[in-house]
């Protein structure tokens, strides 16, 4: 029996982004992938602008990648394409290796593309999608927010009229500073009047595609009255038709300096796109395959270099504009392709009269989106030590640049989670009002009861943070009221004891023994179980001491439970 393209597609593992796919559903796709390029075509061509490529290769990420993840990939919803956060961390590295737009540039931009897909290939091999969950939200807010003030700060160049000669936000500030003087005001009114109409357009009718206008338009005035004679710049010759095939060349030496690039665009796509690809999957009850997106994006940002275009992201923008466009299959952004090829073929000799500001100018937006000032204030709201991570972040990367910002916003992510397990919270029932217990923080000089300690370490015990509960024990011991006949340890937060933590325990144990006092574990776990079982702590307190649940605890010695929260016992 011969099977249907769509279980050949199903056998294969493609088209899970599409499939199923009634008639009505593949029309008001359609249609939504058309209202989609109105938007976004102006966006990925500022984006190549951010990236330092021809204005052109913008329009190419939008094409073969976007297929490419269409058939690969498993998200009914990410927009993979140019994105400004990935475009921001490979150009400020390639400025440096060649002159921006030039085709040494762009060889090197798509041998960065072509290693950041063999990267995702590995993380596709080894199922390491799991990677994404070590890039907290919190300082990813704080990277973004950076990422749209350096952004921002690039665009006021073309938006003022002023050439930088450095790609370093401080150094492009302290140019504006020094250069005021050189503004071109045409060029200044063009770029005001843009992001004004922009701004108003997002607050009061936010379907409106402004950024196309402004490029229709920009092109139009431009070519009528002659902007490039009145100082105004414009992109100039662009290269028509579609995307030529090429194998991007880089010297060795180059791949070595462009391997941490690429490492850095492959952490921040897998982050955003599994962030992305989750939120609009949990908004439509679907299910989320993270490592069949990441063979999408491998296989996307494999045509990107081929094509000539740059590293494509599953961008939350663009997937959000998809979203409100009414998209809800990849067959919408298949329709936004065939849209480009039409461009490409038709209407990219137009381009040359598009002015560089208008381009900056709607790039200038993008970058004032990329600065969640919301998130931002429900961080410091919430929980201020985090904030203060998300602003260091931020200042990193404007400082000292996207790539390093990026490989920080990892490092503080993995050592906030590294802070709350190494000094975890501590608690200990203690009297309150009316003589009933309440958990209070563990201070020594106080007990649960006389002879009575309930103590609760917070987290999992292993060879870092093994002398805290040590010390903790004993000062609670040595500092108590009255000598301490037994000590229950509520091990519900304990899921693992390795192998030091566990040698600490049982010396502790012997301590505690010649003391006379007895310890017991409450709410043991089947996990932590075993691994006391193995380590011979099992054996040390008696197997009758080591129970499932508190009361069972308790009631082993002597005492009733007086709580007066739900729950704590």
């Amino acid at each position: 029996m011969q099977e249907t393209p769509e279980k050949l597609a199903r056998r294969f593992g493609l088209l899970k982004g599409i499939l199923p796919l009634d008639r009505a559903s593949a029309l008001r796709d359609a249609f939504a992938g058309i209202t989609l390029a109105s938007m976004d075509i102006p966006q990925v061509l500022g984006y190549a602008r951010i990236a330092g490529m021809p204005a052109v290769t913008g329009l190419y990420t939008v094409f073969l990648p976007l297929v490419a993840f269409a058939f690969f990939g498993a998200s009914r919803h990410l927009v993979v394409a140019a994105d400004s956060a990935t475009a921001t961390i490979f150009s400020s590295q390639l400025s440096t290796m060649a002159p921006l737009a030039s085709a040494q540039y762009v060889a090197l931009a798509g041998m960065v593309a072509l290693l950041t897909a063999v990267l995702l290939l590995v993380a596709r091999i080894f199922k390491l999608g799991f990677l994404a969950d070590f890039l907290s939200r919190t300082v990813l807010v704080g990277f973004l927010a950076g990422v749209g003030v350096q952004v921002g700060i690039a665009m006021l160049g073309d938006m003022l009229g002023i050439a930088f000669t450095s790609s370093h936000s401080t150094a492009q500030l302290a140019q504006i500073a020094s250069h005021l003087g050189q503004v071109s005001f045409p060029t200044l009114a063009v770029s005001a009047g843009v992001v004004v109409c922009i701004l108003l357009a997002k607050r009061f009718s936010p379907r409106l595609p402004v950024p196309l206008l402004a490029v229709v338009g920009g092109i139009a005035a431009s070519d009528l009255y002659d902007f490039a004679g009145h100082g105004i710049s414009i992109l100039g010759p662009v290269a028509g038709g579609l995307p030529p095939f090429r194998l991007p060349v880089a010297s060795w030496h180059q791949m070595v300096e462009l391997l941490p690039v690429a490492a850095s665009c492959f952490v921040m796509i897998v982050a955003q796109s599994a962030a992305a690809g989750r939120v609009f999957a949990q908004r439509y009850h679907e299910e989320v395959d993270l490592n069949a997106d990441i063979l999408g994006l491998a296989v996307a940002n494999t045509v990107a270099a081929f094509s000539g275009a740059f590293v494509v992201n599953g961008s939350p923008t663009q997937t959000a504009m998809a979203e409100r466009a009414g998209t809800r299959s990849q067959f919408g952004q298949l329709a936004f392709a065939g849209v480009v090829v039409v461009v490409l073929l038709f209407f990219s000799r137009y381009l040359q009269y598009l002015p560089h500001c208008i381009l900056a100018s709607i790039v200038f937006t993008i970058a004032i989106g990329l600065i969640n000032v919301q998130s931002l204030r429900a961080i410091r709201r919430e929980t201020p030590g985090e904030f203060t991570l998300a602003v260091i972040t931020a200042l990193a990367v404007v400082v000292l640049g996207v790539e390093h910002g990026i490989l920080l916003a990892v490092v503080l992510s993995l050592l906030r989670h590294v802070r709350h397990s190494y000094r975890p919270h501590t608690m200990m029932l203690a009297p309150g009002a009316g003589g009933r217990w309440q958990p209070v923080p563990a201070r020594p000089g106080t007990q649960t009861a006389p002879g009575l300690i309930v103590y609760r370490f917070g987290a999992d015990l292993f060879y870092a943070n093994d002398h805290f509960f040590v010390e903790d024990v004993r000062a609670l011991i040595g500092q108590a009221p009255s000598k301490v006949r037994w000590f229950v340890v509520d091990a519900s937060a304990i899921t693992d004891l390795d192998y030091s933590a566990a040698r600490s325990l049982n010396d502790l144990l012997d301590l505690l023994k010649q003391q006379n006092v007895e310890v017991v574990f409450a709410r043991v776990n089947r996990y932590l179980r075993s691994d006391m079982d193995r380590h011979g702590i099992t054996e040390a307190v008696k197997a009758s001491c080591v129970f499932s649940t508190m009361h069972e605890a308790l009631a082993a010695v002597g005492v009733t439970p007086q709580v007066s929260t739900p729950g704590v016992i």
